[in-house]
């Protein structure tokens, strides 16, 4: 698949080769020279497109001004059939190319030929990659929260998915454990309050008071009658956790389908523990002498692993003493493993069992403590969690309205719930909102998100689209088909090879993203490619242009029509043809 910058990058590494090994030849540089440096597209393009700096690199280890060695590469650079016009050496030595028309083509002949598959990069190398996000716990309905974690995994998966890897979607279900232990008994407080009164049933001082606990506690009330209500508590709680969460991860699957998000996987935490794989995973770290008994319980040597790991990465033994790490506890002296123990197995089960390559969870900033815990812990079982798995941390949704911020709590039941958002905000619109860098706050402003003008930067983005879809539908309209095929060499206006450029970014933006785990720069990629097309539109003419500049504009704007198609679907957000 082509990548246009990073081949015209490549173009200049070679042509630069070939010229110090001719100057060498010729006497201008020292015999057997060799120069290597960085080829940048400059923040100016004014002198030219591309810059490269390996004069300067260069200059002490051939003992000449940098200014000496650009020239002399410069007079031995051969640009003949190149996709390069013309060669300046500018300040200290920096050595600027400018494009050739032939480089314009080529881009558009690339995203006509690669079609749908245009901005495909080959950084995964077709390894198999597993994308876990949301996770919420099945206690009750998704949130804001939820809505951010639910687009920045999807559209990381679609990322990783373009950039080479065999991307598979999971949510892991925490079906039990003590948040169950509290949402069963919240149901069950609530179901006896409807049959002996609020007043003779004290709620648990730390249960879920949301409506839709006492919504099930009816449901659970009306399928039951008062025939749990004289049984024991721990028969009570099971039959209710089980009603609840087969009511309710069924309505997160919807939500989340809604939202555009669906997955390979619901992975349950319950079945860990049912087929034993927790207890294995215990008794794996406990051979390798990473386990002790401390008051009945079995601990985990945290404070241990963690050390080993930061005095190998280079770590003082003072600053690591200052950390005051600690260690976990693995089995509680009750004899029930805990959540941490059951994610150790989760992750062991991702790597080690079905053999992901690499593993990246999605999680909120609070989780930060839990990271190289975790990772140390698969680290103890020869598993390189440091590698192996990565932690995508999002920052807090913050929700304006009327300039004002809404407050949110899940357990007080005062959550926005992503059913309530999706009521009264596209789905396009929440999720390019909240795909934005994950490690910034967003500030989700309702009635931005509902807007329908430029002001709303998804309606910005789609309303391109639109445009060119109506020209090109009138033009064929008028006799103008799409051509087959067009002379990119008419588009010399800056608009026009400014828009073009910015085609040429798809596959580097896509590449930079996969590797900095952060789908928002498709927002920002996708932006500013609908805003180089509005300038384009408003300074060149199309339907009155000279024949063969008519055509060559035409086929620009299907380029970009294709290319705002493919970032879009990227992040989730359709495509319209009308607006």
């Amino acid at each position: 698949m082509a990548n246009m910058i990073q081949n015209a990058k490549d173009s200049i590494n070679a042509l630069l080769t070939a010229a110090c090994a001719k100057a060498a030849e010729k006497g201008q540089l020292p015999a057997g020279a060799v120069l290597t440096g960085t080829v940048e597209i400059p923040k100016d393009t004014a002198n030219g497109d591309y810059a490269a700096n390996h004069a300067m690199t260069g200059a002490r280890a051939l003992h000449m001004a940098p200014r000496k060695i650009a020239e002399a590469l410069k007079d031995n650079l051969d640009l003949e059939g190149t996709w390069f016009a013309s060669v300046e050496v500018a300040g200290p030595g920096f050595i600027n190319f400018r494009l050739a028309p032939s480089w314009y083509a080529d881009v558009l002949k690339a995203v006509a030929d690669e079609g749908q598959d245009y901005g495909r990069v080959d950084e995964g190398h077709g390894r198999r990659l597993m994308v876990e996000f949301v996770s919420a716990n099945p206690t009750g309905p998704m949130h804001m929260g939820n809505a951010r974690g639910g687009v920045l995994g999807d559209a990381l998966a679609s990322v990783m998915d373009r950039a080479g890897y065999r991307v598979w979607r999971e949510f892991y279900v925490n079906d039990a454990g003590n948040q169950i232990e509290k949402f069963a008994s919240s149901i069950d407080a609530r179901y006896r309050q409807l049959l002996l009164g609020e007043d003779a049933v004290e709620f648990p001082a730390d249960g879920y008071q949301g409506e839709d606990i006492r919504e099930l506690a009816k449901a659970f009330y009306d399928e039951n009658g008062d025939g749990f209500l004289n049984r024991d508590a721990a028969e009570r709680h099971a039959a209710m956790a089980r009603f609840g969460l087969d009511r309710n991860i069924p309505r997160m699957q919807a939500d989340l389908k809604r939202y555009g998000v669906e997955y390979d996987e619901w992975f349950f935490e319950s079945s860990l523990h049912e087929s034993g794989y927790v207890a294995e995973t215990v008794e794996k770290l406990a051979a390798r002498g990473y386990t002790y008994e401390k008051d009945g319980a079995l601990w985990l040597r945290t404070a241990q692993i963690l050390t080993e790991g930061l005095l190998k990465a280079g770590r003082k033994q003072e600053e690591i003493d200052k950390l005051e790490l600690k260690d976990d506890v693995l089995r509680r002296a009750n004899g029930f493993y805990t959540y941490f123990a059951a994610d150790i197995a989760y992750h062991r089960n991702k790597l080690e069992k079905r053999g992901f390559d690499l593993a990246i969870n999605v999680w909120g900033a609070d989780h930060h403590g839990h990271v190289a815990r975790l990772k140390g812990a698969l680290d103890a079982l020869g598993l390189d969690g440091e590698n192996r798995l990565q932690i995508v941390l999002m920052q807090l949704v913050k929700l304006m309205s009327e300039g004002h911020e809404v407050r949110m709590s899940k357990r007080t039941g005062k959550a926005i719930s992503l059913t309530n958002l999706l009521d009264d905000i596209p789905v396009d619109s929440a999720r390019y909102f909240f795909n934005s860098r994950p490690e910034s706050p967003v500030l989700f402003d309702l009635e931005l998100a509902q807007r329908q003008d430029n002001e709303n930067p998804v309606y910005y983005v789609q309303y391109a689209h639109a445009r060119i879809c109506t020209l090109i539908e009138n033009l064929a309209a008028e006799g103008h088909p799409l051509p087959e095929t067009a002379d990119a060499a008419l588009l010399t206006d800056e608009t026009e090879r400014e828009l073009i450029k910015q085609l040429a970014a798809l596959p580097e933006e896509i590449r930079l993203a996969a590797r900095d785990y952060d789908p928002s720069r498709v927002n920002k990629y996708v932006t500013e490619l609908a805003a180089r097309f509005h300038r384009f539109y408003t300074v060149c003419r199309i339907k009155d242009a000279e024949p063969g500049l008519l055509e060559a504009r035409l086929k620009l704007c299907d380029c970009v029509r294709r290319v705002i198609a493919i970032s879009l679907s990227i992040i989730g957000v359709t495509a319209p043809e009308k607006m």
